[in-house]
This record gives C-alpha cells, sequence and structure tokens, in this order.
C-alpha cells in the first residue's frame, strides 16, 4: 500500500521538538499592553498546534464584567487579585499559549508561578509602537498611563526566561524569531539551521 501522506517538512518537526521540550509547561507572553500579546500569541499557539488563552478574556469570563467595569466597581486591587487566581488557574491547564494582561507580572506569587510553569517570552515594543497601537483601545483602563507605566513594569518583564523585540512587521517575523529563541532555550535544534545544511 502507497502511504500518500506528504512527508514531514522540517519545520514542522521542529514545532513537534519544540512542544515535546516543553512538556506540561505553557508558553505565557508579557508586556505592555499593545506589544501584541494577543495577537501574536493566538499565532504562535497554532504554529506549535497548542490551545491559545487570553487572560483577560478569562478573567471577564470569571468575573461576568468587562476588565473597565470590574476597575470602575471594585478598583485595581480586586482587579489584580481576580487576575492573579485565573492566571494560576490556567497555568495548572498544562500547555498552552496564554496571553497576559500587562500588569499580571507584577504580582510577585503570579511570577513565580509562571517560573514554575512555563516559559515566559517578554515581547518588547518601543513607547512608539505602544502608543500607535493603544491610541484608540477605549477597553484598557491604564491605556492613557502608559507612558507612566513602563518604567516601573519593564524591569519586571525583564525577568522573563525570553526576550523578543514586537515591532511593526508580520507577526509571522515575529513568530519566527520567538520560535528561534525557544529552540535555543528548549535545546530543539533549529529548523532553519537545519534547512541550511
Amino acid at each position: 500500500m502507497v502511504n500518500t501522506a506528504s512527508p514531514n517538512t522540517a519545520a514542522d518537526q521542529q514545532e513537534r521538538a519544540l512542544v515535546h521540550a516543553l512538556g506540561s509547561r505553557s508558553v505565557v507572553l508579557v508586556g505592555m499592553m499593545g506589544a501584541g500579546k494577543s495577537s501574536i500569541g493566538r499565532r504562535l499557539a497554532q504554529r506549535l498546534g497548542l490551545p491559545f488563552v487570553d487572560a483577560d478574556n478569562e478573567i471577564e469570563s470569571a468575573a461576568g464584567m468587562t476588565i473597565p467595569e470590574i476597575f470602575e466597581k471594585h478598583g485595581e486591587p480586586y482587579f489584580r487579585a481576580g487576575e492573579a487566581r485565573v492566571i494560576a488557574r490556567l497555568l495548572d491547564q498544562g500547555p498552552q499559549v496564554l496571553a497576559t494582561g500587562g500588569g499580571a507580572v507584577m504580582d510577585p506569587q503570579t511570577r513565580e508561578l509562571i517560573r514554575d510553569k512555563a516559559v515566559s517570552i517578554w515581547l518588547k515594543a518601543d513607547i512608539e509602537v505602544l502608543l500607535k497601537r493603544t491610541k484608540r483601545r477605549s477597553d484598557r483602563p491604564l491605556v492613557d498611563r502608559i507612558k507612566d507605566l513602563m518604567p516601573q513594569r519593564e524591569p519586571i518583564y525583564a525577568l522573563s526566561d525570553l526576550v523578543v523585540q514586537s515591532r511593526d512587521e508580520p507577526h509571522e517575523i515575529i513568530i519566527d524569531e520567538i520560535m528561534a529563541v525557544l529552540s535555543a532555550y528548549l535545546g530543539v535544534a533549529a529548523a532553519a539551521e537545519e534547512n541550511k545544511a
């Protein structure tokens, strides 16, 4: 009988090897609002064949209200406590690509959980890029404080396992870079290097 299945490409093999190397860990994207955690995370999850989860959506679902409503009715400390609980629950659900809210990793316990159960990637973006991407966003309560929040948050984001620059390039380029740094970090040979050989 003839096998009509197409042969595995080096990229497919790399993706499978990455998922295998992750084991039960998730890939957690951190960074400021506007860094592209959701849009890049969704495509990265697709590439890896893992579920994609947006922590902000999960928080809204759990609370039964939008994030601006949570801030307005209960304040930021209440929101942050709920965010920490939701992220802890999500990290227990096995391998996935998880996009976190901009302030999620400011919580030391959340950082510790991410360190134990995931590989964290900081999507680092310049202020100009963030402001351009968020200027029309009314759904994020802290959007007008980006300039003030960056100096507080960036030293914490820098504790991530990996850093990838988010910029105005096609998402696929950023995802290729994430795949490359993740491969190096997990000791998986990059498909591109194997192809060159």
